[in-house]
């Protein structure tokens, strides 16, 4: 059953979701980044610098980037691709697994205090 929500009970919930994740103390991650990992591991893989920048339409530098930070905090991994050394896969962690279910669960419980 779908939710229903005016738009400013939608932007309430990103409001307290984005607001808990600052205040958590942990790494708060860019819009893009979010993407971008919601899409590594929401959508089935091989993930590729080169796809995803084409999915999300930016560059290739600027996933890069993004990954770069993930990388360092553990969300994600990177290898090359032997198949074709041209391309970089993106590999899911345990850690970016465990995040992302958390977010699951802070949008979920937030979604539960939204005033109906």
């Amino acid at each position: 059953m779908p939710v229903e929500l005016r738009p400013s009970q939608a932007l309430k919930l990103w409001h307290d979701v984005t607001m808990d994740l600052v205040l958590d103390g942990g790494q708060d991650l860019s819009a893009r980044q979010i993407s971008i990992l919601l899409t590594i591991y929401l959508e089935p893989p091989p993930h590729t610098v080169r796809g995803l920048a084409a999915k999300l339409d930016v560059t290739k530098p600027a996933i890069t980037r993004a990954l770069d930070t993930m990388g360092k905090i553990g969300l994600v991994t990177r290898k090359r691709d032997e198949a074709d050394r041209r391309n970089v896969i993106i590999q899911r962690t345990v850690e970016g697994a465990l995040y992302v279910e958390r977010l699951g669960d802070l949008i979920v419980e937030r979604a539960r205090s939204v005033p109906r």
